[in-house]
C-alpha cells in the first residue's frame, strides 16, 4: 500500500486468515447493531453505547484493510431512527459529524476513502458538511471505501431513483421501455457501489433492517451474537471464514452426481 500505513496490529498479536483471495468478499454491508443493549447492560444510557461503537468500526476497517476488502457500508442512521427520542436523535446527529472530523487522520493515514449515501431532506447541514467534507478530503485514498450510510433506507432510495426516472421519462429524456436493472443502478446513491458480498449484523438479530436491499439481492447473510462496540476486526474475519465456506450460485444449480460406492 505505497504512500499509505497498514493499520496497527491487533493488540492480542492476532493475523488474518489465510482466505485465497477469489474468497474474500469485494464489498461487506455492516449493521452496527447492539450500542443500546450494550449500555444497558451495564447500566449506562444508550449513547454511551454509540460512542463505544466508534473504536469498533475503525477495528473493522483495519481488518477489512488487512483481507483486502476493498468496499465497506456501514449503517450509521436509518429513515427509520427518526422515531428515537428527540435525545438519542440528536446525539446520533452531532456524534456522526464529530466522528467524521475525529477519524479523519485515521481515514488519510489508511488510505480510506468516504463516501455518503443517503437522503438529504431532515439531516441536519453541520452532519451533511462534515459528510461531504470528508468525501472531498479523502477522494484520492484508494485502499478501501467506507460508505456511510447516514438518513439512508434502502426502500427510500428505490423510491427516490424511481421518481427521478419518472421525471426523466417526463422530460424525454429516458425512454420508459429501455428501463432495466441496469438503468435503476444508475439512478441509486451511489451507482458504481459494487454489489454486497457479506452482509454483517451484530447483536444476534437476523433481519436486514432496511439496508441496501437491492445492491444485497445475493448477499451472503452472517449474523453474529455480540454487541457492536464488542466487535473488532477478530469479528469479521469470522464472518468472512463463514462466507469463503458458502456455496454461492446466484440461482444455478448443478447436480452433484454421487460416484459408484458414494453414499446418497
Amino acid at each position: 500500500m505505497p504512500g499509505f500505513a497498514a493499520p496497527p496490529a491487533h493488540p492480542s498479536g492476532a493475523t488474518a486468515p489465510p482466505i485465497p483471495p477469489q474468497f474474500v468478499p469485494r464489498h461487506v454491508a455492516v449493521v452496527m447493531d447492539g450500542n443500546g443493549r450494550w449500555a444497558n447492560q451495564r447500566g449506562l444510557p444508550r449513547n454511551e453505547g454509540h460512542k463505544a461503537g466508534e473504536a469498533a468500526l475503525i477495528e473493522v476497517m483495519a481488518g477489512a484493510i488487512e483481507m483486502g476488502i476493498p468496499y465497506v457500508s456501514a449503517y450509521a442512521f436509518s429513515t427509520e431512527n427518526w422515531k428515537r427520542s428527540l435525545d438519542e436523535v440528536t446525539f446520533l446527529m452531532n456524534y456522526t459529524a464529530d466522528v467524521m472530523e475525529r477519524q479523519l487522520p485515521t481515514f488519510q493515514e489508511w488510505g480510506i476513502r468516504i463516501r455518503w449515501a443517503g437522503r438529504k431532506p431532515r439531516l441536519w447541514r453541520s452532519v451533511i458538511h462534515r459528510l461531504e467534507e470528508a468525501e472531498r478530503a479523502t477522494r484520492d485514498n484508494d485502499v478501501v471505501t467506507l460508505t456511510m450510510c447516514v438518513n439512508y433506507g434502502g426502500r427510500a432510495e428505490i423510491a427516490d431513483a424511481a421518481a427521478a426516472m419518472a421525471a426523466d421519462a417526463k422530460a424525454g429524456t429516458l425512454n420508459p421501455r429501455s428501463i432495466d436493472e441496469r438503468t435503476v443502478q444508475r439512478y441509486l446513491d451511489e451507482p458504481d457501489l459494487p454489489d454486497v458480498d457479506l452482509f454483517l449484523r451484530s447483536s444476534g438479530e437476523q433481519r436486514i433492517s432496511n439496508f441496501l436491499l437491492w445492491q444485497s439481492a445475493y448477499a451472503e447473510l452472517v449474523f453474529q451474537d455480540v454487541l457492536w462496540p464488542d466487535v473488532d476486526r477478530r469479528t469479521l474475519w469470522e464472518a468472512v471464514e463463514v462466507y469463503a465456506r458458502r456455496d454461492r450460485r446466484y440461482g444455478g444449480a448443478v447436480d452433484r452426481v454421487a460416484g459408484p460406492g458414494a453414499s446418497a
